[in-house]
């Protein structure tokens, strides 16, 4: 069926009172995988291309894309297309001719004036445009090899008041907030700050979104929900998944060399972990 906006999923789900998944695409079967899984599981998704990943293409936004592209368009899911995590004004600019109707624009390296001032102009970028723009404010942590953050240390968690401001100041369709996640994790172990999610929700007028939710449990992800927030961002789940099912695959036939010998469970073991999460969207 024809791509639908981020914007609309998110929205439809915060009306609601339930989360969107957006899952990383970095392989074809990744995006295969995510149609499968939000097939099975009856539930919209967002299949979502992070600036790693397109650096790993070779730095070429458009063949992956189109590749993303084309598996949405022939699924019967209600799918989105999203850029995440771009630091590169470049690459942000490359998303309109690329089909994306939303970006996660990351300036949370940047003091919090520098990210108000480019996180703005990116916001006007995008919105003379019709795209829908996320930003981050305060450190979720474990991206691109850096080290997990402990959500309780000073300066690492989203300020309520100060995410009111950062709103205000830059226009964003919506916010991902440090509240106890982090990026990379390969066990299920993160605790969340849910008297910090209650209070962000009712500190500013967008949808939150929860970055490195592979390393939330089942439990919390729910209680997130239901506090308020709406977009659940998931990458590492489906590559523990997919690398486990080759890992066991090649273990037990070590002669075999057609990859689509082992590319099959991947695929497979990243459809049940996508619909898995998806399930866990209506709290």
């Amino acid at each position: 069926m024809p791509l639908v906006s981020t914007g609309e999923l998110v929205t439809a789900a915060r009306e609601s009172g339930h989360g969107v998944a957006a899952f990383n695409v970095i392989t074809l079967e990744h995006a295969e995988a995510i149609a499968a899984g939000a097939e099975r599981a009856g539930a919209p998704a967002v299949l979502q291309i992070s600036e790693n990943a397109v650096k790993f293409h070779g730095g070429d936004l458009t063949a992956v894309a189109a590749a993303a592209t084309a598996v949405a368009r022939a699924s019967s899911a209600s799918l989105s297309l999203h850029l995440d995590h771009v630091e590169s004004v470049e690459l942000l600019r490359a998303a309109h001719p690329a089909g994306f109707s939303s970006v996660m624009f990351d300036a949370s390296k940047l003091t919090y004036g520098d990210n108000v001032k480019a996180t703005a102009e990116a916001v006007r970028w995008g919105h003379a445009r019709g795209i829908w723009i996320e930003a981050e404010l305060g450190r979720v942590g474990g991206k691109g090899g850096e080290a997990p953050l402990d959500a309780h240390a000073p300066g690492v968690r989203t300020d309520p008041a100060e995410a009111q401001s950062y709103v205000a100041g830059t226009g964003v369709d919506a916010l991902a907030v440090a509240v106890g996640s982090s990026h990379a994790m390969t066990d299920r172990t993160a605790a969340l700050d849910h008297a910090l999610i209650t209070a962000l929700r009712d500190a500013v007028p967008v949808p939150l979104v929860l970055h490195g939710s592979s390393g939330v449990p089942d439990g919390e992800i729910r209680r997130a929900v239901a506090a308020g927030m709406v977009k659940i961002n998931v990458g590492t789940a489906l590559n523990t998944a997919f690398t486990g099912a080759v890992r066991t695959y090649l273990d037990a036939h070590r002669t075999t060399v057609d990859p689509r010998k082992y590319l099959v469970p991947a695929r497979e073991a990243m459809t049940g972990t996508v619909a898995h999460f998806l399930r866990l969207m209506r709290p």
